[in-house]
């Protein structure tokens, strides 16, 4: 028995699941500056955040191919991978699950494409904008994206 009088087997335990997803920072430079672009999804709660590209590794892809696929349906730019950034992983859970979400993020130069939400087929990205790397810090909802945005931004000034 449980200490609230439930026998302990009828307790619901939510099942431990693991996903692994891919994204980053697909990179452009416009007059000398360099942007990123980001989207705009809404959370749980309905609210409006801005975020980096990312999605599912789909089964047979890598994650760098997973990021390259993601950042061109979230947010219309072709990508060409240049390196890992870093690698985030948290725990959420549902009302059936217990999620450990593992997300690769890696750094992207930009070989073409336009700017545009419209090509997601989530339809979880409402917005996509190229926004400064100095600005993005202060844009992201949340603080490990934000830890990757300065890392690159560090990686592409040569700074350590």
């Amino acid at each position: 028995m449980s200490s609230v009088g439930v026998p302990i087997s009828r307790i619901a335990v939510p099942r431990t699941v693991q996903e692994l997803s891919a994204g980053g920072l697909v990179v452009e430079v416009f007059e000398g500056q360099a942007f990123s672009a980001v989207i705009a999804r809404r959370n749980r709660a309905g609210r409006l955040e801005w975020c980096l590209p990312k999605g599912h590794v789909e089964q047979g892809e890598t994650p760098a191919r997973a990021a390259v696929r993601e950042i061109r349906e979230e947010t219309g730019i072709v990508g060409q991978v240049l390196r890992h950034l870093g690698t985030i992983d948290y725990w959420f859970s549902g009302t059936e699950r217990r999620v450990h979400k593992t997300v690769h993020h890696y750094l992207l130069s930009a070989l073409g494409g336009t700017l545009s939400a419209d090509g997601d087929p989530d339809e979880e990205a409402e917005e996509a904008r190229w926004v400064a790397l100095d600005d993005l810090r202060e844009l992201l909802a949340y603080p490990n994206e934000r830890r990757i945005a300065v890392a690159a931004k560090c990686l592409l000034r040569g700074e350590p």
